[in-house]
């Protein structure tokens, strides 16, 4: 049956996968709401790697904590902090590719599950407090109430870039990767929009 319809058809290449040379490792980060899970999701099927969800290695008393109303503190994110840096530490004794999210807020956070790991790319989503708080109120299922999103932008340190992809409003809508240089002259970076 011929398709009369002349939508065009969004779909992520299956050449992307043919471009990864070596294992890459991917933290999406940035506020809850922001989008995290769904464009973690995508770059993990685009690229053929592992997704984890970072939430689901929060302590089950973090996850209690939170959907009751009270923001986490520094020492309840530890373990889940570590859980994560776990997590990435597998993937690379094995040789894997893996895609991960976590709210990564501070640079602290940053520097214990990525740190010296030079194969760890954080890939930051920003989105407008509205814009959030709007995505956060029409999401369902989720341990997290919007009552906390304005502690999770009074915690956010925002990160000096490593990768930034400029957030669409659904971002079901394929992203558009953009890299920024940070210290080194890596070729890999470039300036982000």
């Amino acid at each position: 049956m011929a398709r009369t319809d002349q939508q065009p058809q969004r779909v992520w290449s299956a050449a992307l996968a043919h471009t990864v040379t070596k294992p890459v490792i991917l933290v999406v980060m940035g506020v809850s709401g922001s989008g995290k899970s769904t464009v973690a999701a995508l770059l993990a099927a685009a690229l053929g790697c592992q997704f984890q969800e970072g939430d689901d290695l929060h302590p089950r008393e973090n996850v209690e904590k939170m959907h009751g109303g009270t923001p986490l503190t520094d020492a309840d994110r530890m373990p889940w902090l570590r859980k994560i840096a776990e997590e990435i530490d597998g993937w690379r004794a094995r040789g894997e590719c893996g895609v991960l999210t976590c709210s990564a807020l501070k640079r602290s956070y940053r520097d214990i599950i990525i740190g010296d790991r030079n194969d760890v790319v954080l890939v930051y989503l920003k989105g407008s407090r509205d814009l959030v708080r709007r995505r956060m109120i029409a999401r369902h299922e989720h341990f997290m109430p919007v009552a906390l999103l304005d502690s999770q932008f009074a915690t956010l340190e925002e990160p000096t870039p490593d990768v930034r992809i400029s957030k669409p409003a659904d971002p079901r809508h394929r992203p558009r990767p953009a890299r920024e240089k940070t210290n080194d002259s890596d070729s890999r970076h470039s300036p982000h929009p």
